[in-house]
């Protein structure tokens, strides 16, 4: 009997050993070999939601898949920067730095700033000669550090496509027949179709950067036949969301306008208290200023007028920009002219936006528009929509027509409103920016997680119906 006893004793004791390595392996093999049947982070503190309630998922609701495209479509965009075969301008330094560009070094007058010349505009500091067009690679380089990127795709509530259209666009508009142009826009949408993820929603959850105006992807709709590409005309992309710097049009089409690169890349949530704090005290010895150069041959534009009216002012500095003239195209004199100013004027240019409202609104000075497709029919996302809280509209037939004093109109606003324009503008300065894609910023909100909240909330609207057929035919 005795004997009997140990015989059952080791059985038990063997059985329990096995159960415990088949335990270990089966969790060893289940991370090797099922990667894609979970969600995943590539950000520090991820909680993977159970599903049984067993933790509270941070990401719930917020994340986003990303496809893996082939390299002709971004990273082969970027190494060929410099095969221009003369037709266009080099833009290897324009992407450099993760898209931002030339990191900026401080003139001797900024060395002082701050306390240690921290706040000088260096790129030690998040300042870069960034290109007005850079966002496709900024954006990429966000997406790619977002904190709720995963994975699996049927647990996503939107798909990104990290195709550089606007890079597409320079590298092929000079020289080249449509065709060409267009090459790169319709390869994608083969690729797209081919995908589960496609066939699931039809593309209404995806959504990619076309970090240029939406004129430019719009070719046949354009007065100029052989002007960009046609790729938000294309079947496939109507159902998508379209992320541009200016929409074509603001509420009525599958294009959204998210604000232009500035040249401030915060590297740390430091790096924009500290801005804020330096805008807000700045000195302001300028009532107005404007940098751009006149359209004297286009009938609309007010710009001629708008020099002529700061040229005759003593309370206005303008920086020129005509052929030739360098100095509206440095960025630190840019940002010195802005942030010594109340009032920066911006007209509409080669199209109603411009680049140089948000650099005039991230150095604290109180954009003055003159016609309401300049920002406030577009960047909804971004900007309030209580105009008046932070700008001053002047309408443009009144200045086009010799009738309307810019000066006499912007001193008689209270003292008081100019104050709380400018709190506002302080208080907007980190949904204007996009971080260091090679950073993460621990609380501050930047552009990218703005527009990636707008994305994920217009796709969550749109999820009713089945997937339409008509986006899966043949291209």
């Amino acid at each position: 009997m005795e004997m009997s006893g140990r015989v059952h004793r080791a059985r038990f004791l063997l059985l329990v050993a096995a159960a415990f390595w088949v335990c270990i392996l089966y969790f060893r093999l289940s991370s090797i070999i099922a990667p894609s049947e979970r969600a995943a982070s590539f950000a520090k503190g991820y909680v993977r939601r159970s599903g049984r309630g067993g933790y509270d998922d941070p990401c719930r609701g917020r994340y986003v898949y990303m496809h893996d495209l082939p390299p002709r479509f971004n990273a082969d965009m970027l190494s060929g920067c410099g095969r221009t075969d003369g037709r266009w301008p080099d833009m290897c330094e324009q992407v450099s730095n993760a898209g931002l560009g030339k990191p900026l070094h401080a003139p001797p007058e900024d060395e002082g700033e701050g306390e240690g010349g921290a706040l000088a505009l260096t790129g030690a500091r998040g300042w870069y000669a960034t290109h007005q067009f850079a966002l496709d690679a900024i954006f990429d380089g966000r997406m790619r550090r977002y904190e709720c990127l995963t994975n699996d795709s049927s647990a996503a509530a939107a798909v990104f496509v990290p195709f550089y259209a606007g890079f597409d666009f320079a590298r092929h508009h000079w020289g080249y027949d449509n065709a060409t142009r267009d090459a790169a826009s319709r390869d994608l949408a083969r690729w797209l179709v081919g995908r589960p993820e496609w066939r699931r929603a039809g593309g209404r959850d995806h959504f990619l950067v076309a970090g240029r105006t939406a004129w430019d992807f719009r070719r046949d709709t354009c007065t100029s036949p052989n002007w960009g590409t046609n790729l938000l005309l294309l079947a496939i992309t109507k159902n998508m969301t379209v992320l541009v710097v200016e929409s074509s049009a603001p509420g009525l089409g599958n294009d959204m306008a998210v604000p232009y690169p500035t040249y401030f890349h915060p590297r740390t949530d430091a790096d924009v208290v500290g801005w804020q704090r330096r805008i807000e005290s700045s000195d302001r010895p300028w009532l107005m200023s404007f940098v751009g150069a006149p359209r004297p041959g286009d009938p609309r534009s007010i710009r001629s007028q708008i020099i002529a009216q700061c040229s005759a002012s003593s309370a206005c500095r303008q920086l020129g920009c005509a052929t030739g003239a360098g100095q509206c195209h440095t960025p630190g004199n840019i940002i010195r002219l802005f942030r010594s100013s109340t009032f920066c004027l911006q007209p509409p240019g080669d199209s109603y936006t411009r680049r140089s409202a948000f650099d005039a609104m991230v150095a604290g000075c109180v954009p003055v528009f003159f016609h309401p497709a300049s920002a406030y029919l577009q960047y909804r996302w971004h900007l309030p929509g209580d105009h008046a809280r932070y700008s001053v509209f002047i309408p443009e037939d009144g200045v086009r027509a010799g009738n309307v004093s810019i000066e006499e109109t912007l001193r008689r606003i209270p003292p008081p409103a100019v104050r709380s324009m400018r709190k506002e503008l302080v208080r907007l300065v980190p949904r204007l920016v996009y971080a260091d894609p090679r950073y993460t910023l621990e609380t501050v909100k930047d552009a990218f997680d703005v527009a990636v909240e707008g994305v994920i909330e217009k796709v969550a609207k749109s999820r009713t119906g089945s997937p339409a057929e008509s986006w899966l035919k043949k291209i």
